[in-house]
């Protein structure tokens, strides 16, 4: 073959290893880029600090030789940097996880700090664009030292930056999770506000901007923990969903979101074997009758679910236990009441779980399964100045539009709008029962009695202002029993607390044998994952 030499515009011929003069071979080149990455001396760099590079983290969550790598020779877009850009800071292709197909991307910190560039920017569009015509599930691993300057500080540069257009398509047709294993700014904290799920490594930032932008442009020193560490993003902002303490941990709960989701909307979840395994604990053993008596509901669905469900959300809404599980083999999605705080009552935090499981849930064909013990929501000026309307009617929407089957057990209380809020009375749910001697009403009657009796009760001191208040109690309580909603047929039925995991097991066999993608019509999927 006779091809115009690139250089001299003279006629030559290619070597046998298929290159022109002067050209570096292409297997020297790709071991250069793959082992290099951005060069020997920052790769040690990295070594020193104890990090894995955005190679071994890759090569960690797929299955061995299955990576498919693409765009491994792009570069900066700024010739003068050309040489020392490999991949242009981001890295990425396709794979299989347990054999299934998956898209990932991640930040190399060795090229200009993992930062956001024209070309980097391109790989990644492509990459989750090819995922959404192969209808595969997304997994970004983010540590992004934020937009590359000088390279989009031009208006030129600037206005050829990709701004995420392809996620803003995505209305959750496949599953994408994002995994923050060290300072996140800009780019990678974008793709992680818009994932179905937020994994965050303890020690790592993730925020719109650096503490060093937020310096020089508010004057306001701040460290990258308080910014958006841990603490911050898991217990208070609640943007994220996980928090692991390893790296290791990071990819094993990545691998297990991958195994209890479909790849795409168009799939059901896969159903896997039921394992056995002790089950003869009973139910009461850490539920007390007395309502007064609290108990952590992670123990109850220890015994319920086949093992134990994957938290999200687990710092914030505290009231409120949202996860993943399996039931049955089936996968699920679980809300659940934790009586441990406030007594199982919950705010616009637990609100905001609740919803953004049921989004997540009803874009992937997952049943919910709700578990309620719940005094009703919290109250007061912080609540109602937090949007607690708005939030509460969100959640209604998003219940009444939902097409997965939900599945509601009352296991002690079921009061006020909160019962309503967790697939009570009137919101469709496809069973709901509850077990004896639970409680149904407006508000619970320990607020009721302070309600109705307040004047008699402001009379009063002491002791006998607390007796009082309970004998009148115990009057509204007598008019809340489960026997009410059974006999007008409100509820499906009453069981003893150990049938639980048995009811739910056969009516998910009822519900999702034989039931396809298509008996979904995926409402909620436009919706925003933030809000």
């Amino acid at each position: 073959m006779r091809r115009r030499g690139v250089r001299t515009g003279m006629l030559e011929s290619a070597d046998v290893a298929g290159r022109w003069p002067g050209e570096e071979p292409l297997a020297e080149r790709r071991r250069r880029i793959t082992q290099e990455l951005g060069g020997p001396d920052r790769l040690a760099r990295l070594r020193t600090r104890g990090k894995p590079t955005v190679r071994d983290r890759i090569a960690a969550l797929l299955d061995p030789g299955s990576f498919d790598e693409i765009g491994m020779h792009a570069h900066s877009a700024r010739h003068e940097d050309a040489a020392d850009t490999p991949g242009d800071g981001k890295i990425g292709g396709y794979g299989r996880v347990d054999g299934r197909r998956v898209a990932v991307v991640g930040d190399d910190l060795t090229v200009k700090s993992g930062t956001s560039s024209q070309n980097g920017g391109r790989k990644v569009e492509r990459i989750y664009d090819q995922a959404l015509r192969s209808r595969i599930p997304f997994v970004f691993l983010g540590e992004c030292g934020g937009g590359r300057i000088p390279d989009i500080l031009a208006s030129s540069d600037f206005s050829r930056l990709s701004a995420l257009p392809v996620y803003g398509h995505r209305a959750r047709r496949i599953p994408s999770i994002t995994f923050i294993t060290g300072d996140s700014f800009g780019g990678s904290s974008f793709h992680a506000a818009l994932s179905d799920v937020v994994i965050q490594l303890r020690g790592s930032c993730m925020s719109v901007t650096s503490p060093r932008v937020v310096e020089a442009a508010a004057g306001e020193i701040v460290t990258p923990e308080a910014l958006g560490g841990v603490d911050v993003n898991g217990s208070l902002s609640g943007q994220t969903d996980v928090v692991v303490d390893t790296e290791e941990e990071g990819v094993a709960t990545i691998r297990r979101l991958l195994s209890l989701l479909p790849s795409s909307a168009h799939e059901m979840a896969p159903r896997a074997p039921v394992a056995d395994r002790d089950r003869s604990t009973p139910i009461t053993r850490f539920v007390s009758s007395d309502r007064r008596r609290g108990y952590d509901i992670r123990r109850v669905l220890r015994l319920i679910a086949d093992d134990d469900p994957l938290e999200l959300g687990a710092g914030i809404g505290r009231g409120i236990v949202t996860a993943l599980g399996r039931i049955g083999g089936h996968a699920v999605g679980i809300v659940a009441s934790q009586p441990l705080h406030h007594a199982g009552a919950f705010g616009v935090d637990g609100l905001n779980k609740i919803t953004r499981l049921v989004l997540l849930c009803d874009s992937f064909n997952l049943p919910l399964v709700f578990l309620q013990d719940t005094p009703g929501l919290m109250v007061g000026p912080d609540e109602e100045h937090r949007r607690l309307l708005f939030t509460a009617m969100h959640l209604q929407q998003a219940l009444v539009n939902s097409s997965v089957p939900k599945l509601t057990v009352v296991l002690r209380k079921a009061y006020g709008l909160a019962h309503h809020l967790l697939a009570g009375c009137g919101m469709g749910a496809d069973l709901l029962c509850a077990w004896p001697g639970s409680e149904f009403g407006f508000m619970d009657p320990e607020v009721g009695a302070n309600v109705l009796h307040g004047r008699e009760l402001a009379d009063l001191e002491g002791d006998e202002r607390r007796a009082r208040r309970r004998l009148r109690a115990e009057e509204l309580r007598r008019e809340t029993d489960v026997w009410g909603p059974a006999g007008a047929m409100s509820i499906d039925d009453v069981i003893e607390p150990d049938e639980t995991r048995q009811v739910l097991c056969a009516h998910l066999d009822r519900l999702m044998d034989g039931r396809t993608p298509a008996d979904h019509d995926h409402a909620l999927a436009g919706w925003p994952t933030s809000w």
